[in-house]
């Protein structure tokens, strides 16, 4: 099991996702400990660099990532 390297500094779960403890644990262990590269947010910070990765964007919402890269030439 790889775990994603920025995990402990991402700004989704420090920022956006401290009210909900509980659903942002459920989405560490499916996105950050076990699968990364599932990851949206990890899947555009590789690709455009961690600047590029849009605050609102949910590890989940890989049509909204796929798009981004499309935008920036790099589908």
């Amino acid at each position: 099991m790889v775990e994603c390297e920025v995990l402990a500094s991402c700004i989704f779960f420090n920022d956006q996702m401290a009210s909900m403890p509980g659903t942002a644990e459920l989405m560490k262990n499916n996105y950050c400990k076990q699968a990364p590269d599932a990851c949206a947010r990890y899947m555009v910070m590789k690709a455009l660099g961690r600047e590029a990765v849009p605050k609102d964007l949910y590890p989940s919402d890989k049509s909204k990532a796929k798009a981004l890269l499309k935008t920036h030439g790099k589908s």
